[in-house]
């Protein structure tokens, strides 16, 4: 790196500092946020661009517009290869990449790993994981890579905001619509297995806050099932029963999410509160569905 690129590391480091003392969050979390936002630029200004579907997350700091929602990870949703080789290159060459302006990150190649997913409550699919420097701190970054689901409507092109005055990635992400079937299909799949309390989570906030089309989720709703080759719930799913809500295992899994989450009183104080809220909507959707199929 030159002497004027090890300034703009320098200076950048400083920046997101200011910005973690700010808003009083951990430094850490700060630069890994930055490292995705810089990832995902690159990947919006390569020519892989077009095969990534932004979901997950990251997502949710988009639409919420709260450039300082703790992510982890990048999920995306891909289209042809999506073979462990091949999608070790795609980040090997995006850590290649050079940017403009520079953004003070070194991306290092021989770090780049993928493996299949294998946890419990996951569809599968690959994880890569990453490694760069910004001024001798280190980042550490993972993307979380689906493949064969359906979106419905079509993928949306976005342009996502970023924590400091640098060029915002442009690329296509998940509707809204595909987000709540998805983790609804979940919720019905998983049933008292069920860990997933974010998903409780979103749904509830993403229905009362982006009120979307509900003829448009039901829509997305009996694609993701149909293609995920889960039956259309008859009754009552297992996850919006008061013996879920109101397990104490699942109570002390919500409790947990939403210390973590850092979500505060934009949650429901309870996992049964929300559940109760959630419950009448979904059937109501999958109503929707049956009598389209009608």
């Amino acid at each position: 790196m030159t002497g004027k690129g090890v300034n703009t590391a320098a200076s950048i480091r400083q920046r997101l500092l200011n910005i973690a003392r700010e808003q009083k969050v951990d430094f850490n979390r700060i630069l890994t946020d930055y490292g995705l936002q810089r990832l995902l630029f690159r990947l919006s200004a390569s020519k892989y661009r077009d095969e990534f579907v932004l979901k997950g997350a990251m997502l949710f700091s988009y639409w919420s517009g709260d450039v300082y929602r703790a992510t982890k990870d990048i999920d995306f949703l891909k289209s042809g290869d999506a073979s462990i080789a091949y999608l070790k290159q795609v980040f090997i060459d995006l850590s290649y990449q050079d940017v403009v302006p520079d953004d003070g990150l070194i991306f290092d190649p021989a770090s780049v790993k993928a493996e299949e997913i294998r946890e419990e409550d996951s569809y599968g699919g690959i994880r890569v994981t990453l490694k760069a420097t910004l001024s001798g701190a280190r980042v550490s970054m993972q993307a979380d890579i689906g493949i064969g689901d359906v979106i419905t409507p079509a993928a949306q092109d976005i342009e996502y905001p970023v924590l400091l005055d640098l060029p915002s990635p442009k690329l296509k992400a998940y509707p809204v619509e595909t987000v709540i079937a998805e983790k609804f299909e979940a919720m019905v799949y998983l049933g008292f297995a069920n860990s997933r309390m974010k998903d409780f989570y979103d749904i509830w906030a993403l229905l009362r806050f982006m009120k979307p089309d509900h003829d448009l989720i039901a829509k997305a709703i009996a694609n993701t099932f149909r293609r995920r080759g889960t039956a259309l719930p008859s009754d009552v799913p297992v996850a919006l029963t008061s013996e879920f809500s109101r397990d104490d295992m699942k109570q002390k899994q919500w409790a947990a999410f939403v210390r973590r989450a850092a979500v505060g009183s934009s949650a429901k104080a309870t996992l049964h509160e929300t559940v109760e809220e959630i419950r009448p909507l979904l059937l109501g959707l999958v109503d929707i569905v049956r009598n389209n199929d009608e």
